[in-house]
């Protein structure tokens, strides 16, 4: 049996079956990621040719009519799916009664009660709110954003995290006017000097950061869809109070896990109590022997659907299959879709010096001008790969980074030679491609290390 109910958001936003990837994040993403880069690719073919005259224009409602309209045959065929492994789908909402039963409360607030030997916690997470006057009442978040029945105009995205970059990326590639205010950082937990880049970049093709500042109060001085907000911010080095009028506001600032309500305390699952993420051995398994846990919601394990996939489905066959394969955790590869893509595998610079140490790690760099940029004459020096080896074990790769067109197809082939262990002469001895983005990392020869981000002495060039 699957027990799957969305909790509307503030705004009332709700969707079907399939979690958050399919609905309000990957997916739809990707899609208005593509949007964008057609709309960069209109104004590049002008210089390939093509006799575009007129100034183009974007149609909202008509994208987020196919976006949702792909996005609901996804969730039809998901249950179909279950149909037809004879699985039992319940559109309704669980919660722990004891260590074998479950009470499941649909939208008509009808109870039933379930019981199983097993059971498995794949809740997820949802966006967080600031706790301030007027965010849950006036902002909106990337639950709310994909359906959004109007164009969000003039935007405040409010976070520096991957959600929140993606998203002023491509509303801005759509022709709005964005801006993005950043307590502290760009893209904590990845490559600060990727980071940095794709901030550089996005900076570059006209999207505003407002940096060390938090919003304190958000207000209403104008009635419409979408009107117009008046938002409060403050300074985090001076405590200087600033404002800013915009159309919406899209909160972007982390995601919690949905565990504090589904009755985990009647059965003694241990939570970490101020994130709420759950504790599971290397089976995936609660301090109860019987519940287990897999995906967002697990703590000190990587938030990507593609992971909790892997899990879940490794997880089944341990239980039902009779394998005992576990869910490997290390160098999953995943792309941020910025403007300017990146895709990472294994660990930042920062991680690994702090795990193998500074004179043991070796930096591979180089920038790259993506040929189908050369026409258009655009990012010449803006394309960047790097390459983390550790000295100390036949520099093996331990972190593979590139900015630049395409940089997920890329990182995939690449995430499957780190997993057998690929070594920087191993791929010295690679031929590349030519001419691709991916050749760069086949030839990224620059022994000289990233001194724009940790100083380090200059070495010798090899060819």
């Amino acid at each position: 049996m699957v027990l799957d109910y969305v909790t509307p958001s503030p705004k009332g936003t709700k969707w079907g079956l399939g979690g958050t990837c399919v609905n309000v994040g990957c997916i739809p993403k990707k899609l208005m990621h593509q949007a964008a880069v057609l709309g960069e690719a209109i104004s590049d073919s002008r210089k390939f040719g093509w006799d575009v005259q007129e100034q183009v224009s974007h149609d909202w409602d008509l994208l987020t009519q196919a976006v949702q309209n792909h996005v609901r045959s996804l969730s039809f065929n998901y249950r179909r799916s279950l149909m037809d492994k004879n699985v039992t789908y319940l559109n309704a909402y669980g919660m722990f009664v004891d260590e074998n039963t479950v009470k499941a409360t649909d939208k008509n607030m009808k109870e039933t009660y379930h019981t199983a030997a097993d059971f498995i916690i794949a809740t997820g997470e949802r966006p967080r709110y600031l706790g301030i006057p007027g965010d849950k009442e006036l902002c909106i978040t990337s639950d709310d954003l994909f359906s959004l029945p109007q164009s969000p105009g003039r935007t405040l995205v409010v976070g520096a995290s991957y959600v929140a970059l993606e998203c002023a990326g491509f509303l801005a590639g759509l022709g709005l006017d964005v801006t993005v205010m950043v307590r502290s950082i760009l893209l904590r937990g990845f490559d600060q000097q990727m980071a940095n880049k794709i901030g550089e970049y996005m900076e570059e093709h006209g999207i505003c950061f407002l940096r060390e500042i938090v919003p304190t109060k958000i207000e209403r001085i104008e009635e419409g869809t979408p009107g117009k907000l008046r938002v409060t911010a403050t300074s985090v080095k001076d405590g200087e109070n600033h404002e800013g009028e915009y159309n919406t506001v899209l909160l972007a600032i982390g995601r919690d896990a949905c565990t504090h309500s589904i009755g985990l305390e009647n059965v003694g699952v241990k939570l970490n109590e101020k994130t709420g993420k759950v504790p599971v051995n290397e089976k995936e398994q609660t301090n109860v022997p019987h519940i287990y846990a897999i995906g967002d919601i697990l703590e000190g394990k990587l938030e990507l659907t593609p992971v909790a996939i892997q899990a879940g489905r490794l997880l089944a066959r341990r239980l039902y299959g009779g394998q005992n394969t576990e869910c490997d955790y290390n160098n999953v590869p995943t792309t941020v879709f910025t403007p300017l893509e990146y895709g990472a595998c294994g660990r930042s610079e920062e991680k690994a010096i702090e795990a193998f140490g500074e004179e043991n790690i070796e930096v591979y760099h180089s920038s790259f001008w993506p040929l189908e940029w050369t026409v258009p004459n655009k990012g010449k020096d803006t394309c960047y790969a790097k390459i983390i080896c550790n000295k100390q074990d036949n520099d093996r790769i331990v972190g593979f980074h590139i900015l630049g067109p395409n940089a997920g197809e890329i990182t995939q082939g690449f995430a499957v030679a780190m997993k057998c262990g690929m070594t920087k002469v191993q791929l010295d001895n690679t031929i590349g491609i030519h001419p691709v983005c991916a050749e760069v990392c086949i030839q990224c020869s620059w022994l000289n290390s990233c001194i724009n981000l940790l100083p380090r002495a200059e070495q010798t060039l090899t060819g």
